[in-house]
């Protein structure tokens, strides 16, 4: 049986090579046997294995799986043979989830609905899980507030405009290209009331677009309750990948009152000008880690409690992903080095 393992080479470089691995032959009291159908790719994050002590030779590749339960251990209580699941491989899981049967614990999955694709399901759950994290667990959103989804045309940020028009929140999103702007601009429910789900999509890939004065002219001056990003420009020059991104500062500007910065940004830095800015405003900043949820037991049924929202959501249209056609095992290799440099804009999920 064939796995996607990560290596990283003496100079630094991360290698992703398939090669063969067996499933160990017990299997434990809360442990369910899956076949696996559809394997989403994330890239591998090697800091955090490093800060969490799980650094190996090979780490295992593709953690968001969807399948069919084959086996369940004598205590198992949510699952049976043949039930169809979804669900996303701890950090330390020994196999990769592209093997063609992985040993999960029971917490760490969720019944899949008939209706749903095991592509949709692998592809959505981590990023909806995400988009949880940061909206209802950190930035505590709220009827009648506005947001402003930076990026939102990537798989993330869709999925995060999706689930705050749901909840009745204002969105606004930024686009760093024509294509992205025309995209978000089409995007719609596919129940209810046909409006647009962005009220205002802001074209940053434009250097005329100004991106403080657009959010606080949408809101009357006041500015936005909360802030997703997906990274800042710490610095006056930074590289070309992150030349749309907007300055921490800008950020801390465009907030109103109260308002919370959702930020991706593990090595954010506050200068005493910026933290003075946002104790006049009363506002906060959350680092988003959707990793806790498997790092921390002490929420283990408030993270179900999500995935099994997020599922539903993905049975009555609310989510609709942005998933790449399916990949066969073979091209998995190729595939994941560009999901590691970022170079695509849809998720990609493996065909098993």
């Amino acid at each position: 049986m064939k796995g996607l393992y990560c290596k990283l080479s003496e100079a630094g470089e991360v290698k992703f090579i398939i090669q063969e691995t067996s499933v160990p032959t017990t299997i434990g009291n809360h442990q369910v046997k899956v076949q696996v159908k559809g394997c989403a790719l994330s890239p591998v994050d090697i800091k955090l294995c490093e800060d969490l002590k799980l650094q190996r030779e090979h780490i295992p590749v593709g953690r968001e799986i969807a399948g069919v339960v084959l086996q369940v251990g004598p205590k198992v209580t949510f699952f049976q043979p043949d039930d169809e699941v979804v669900g996303i491989l701890p950090l330390d899981a020994e196999m990769s989830g592209l093997c063609d049967v992985v040993l999960i614990d029971e917490y760490n999955l969720v019944q899949k609905p008939e209706k749903v694709s095991w592509f949709e399901a692998a592809g959505a759950i981590k990023d909806a899980l995400r988009a949880y994290t940061a909206l209802h667990t950190l930035a505590r959103m709220a009827v009648g507030h506005t947001l402003l989804v930076l990026d939102g045309a990537s798989p993330f940020g869709l999925l995060a405009i999706q689930l705050a028009h749901y909840h009745g929140v204002k969105v606004l999103a930024t686009a760093v290209s024509l294509e992205d702007q025309k995209f978000l601009e089409q995007l719609r429910p596919s129940v209810g009331v046909l409006e647009s789900l962005v009220a205002r999509v802001i074209g940053v890939w434009d250097s005329k677009v100004d991106l403080v004065d657009s959010c606080l002219e949408e809101t009357g001056g006041l500015g936005v309750d909360i802030v997703i990003d997906t990274g800042v420009q710490l610095y006056e020059e930074e590289s070309e990948v992150k030349k749309h991104l907007p300055y921490k500062h800008d950020i801390i500007s465009l907030l109103g009152v109260g308002g919370h910065w959702v930020t991706t940004e593990d090595n954010l830095q506050l200068d005493p000008p910026d933290s003075r800015n946002l104790f006049l405003k009363a506002a906060s900043v959350s680092f988003l880690n959707e990793e806790v949820w498997e790092a921390s037991r002490a929420r283990q049924g408030r993270y179900l409690h999500i995935m099994k929202d997020v599922v539903e959501k993905l049975a009555t249209g609310t989510f609709r992903p942005l998933v790449e056609n399916p990949v066969p095992l073979y091209e998995a290799t190729v595939s994941m080095e560009m999901v590691q440099r970022r170079q695509l804009r849809k998720r990609v999920v493996v065909k098993l």
